[in-house]
């Protein structure tokens, strides 16, 4: 009987430090994977900044604790493809919205647009195809010349 009860008081503690020990990994600084980045985007608050060298005022955002934490992490994100002229071949704009509807045309937020940068020059995409990628993401608040959000090495998912 007193080893019946001491193989359960051992099991007990096991339990208790599994669980401490899971606690740690739960508060740890690795956020949860990100699934669907345009959500994580969406809680982005931005103010109006003047450039100088521009004359003009941009949207800017404000990236807080709780976003940048996801810098440099995986994050996942299925949207419309946007043509545009890019300079960089292996470099698409995707938009969470149809063309009709996105930033650029449709008078959507910045946050729902990213910037892709793919590992390898990808194939040639349709205006409107819908694609999903996956890449580190880089988070931007002074380089005008860029989107706000940027996946680096990324990969096409679904083609």
């Amino acid at each position: 009987m007193e080893r019946w009860f001491q193989c359960r008081v051992q099991m007990l503690w096991t339990g208790v430090l599994l669980c401490f020990s899971a606690g740690f990994v739960a508060v740890g600084q690795i956020p949860p994977p990100v699934t669907n980045g345009w959500a994580l985007f969406s809680q982005v608050k931005y103010t109006q900044r003047f450039f100088k060298e521009y004359n003009e005022s941009f949207l800017v955002p404000a990236f807080d604790a709780r976003i940048r934490r996801y810098e440099n992490q995986e994050v996942l994100l299925k949207g419309h493809y946007m043509p545009m002229d890019l300079e960089e071949k292996n470099v698409i704009i995707l938009s969470r919205f149809p063309y009709s509807a996105c930033f650029f045309c449709g008078g959507a937020g910045p946050e729902s647009v990213a910037e892709i940068h793919f590992r390898t020059k990808p194939p040639h995409f349709k205006t409107d195809q819908v694609l999903q990628v996956s890449g580190k993401l880089v988070l931007n608040a002074n380089d005008v010349n860029h989107m706000n959000f940027i996946l680096k090495d990324a990969e096409l998912i679904i083609p």
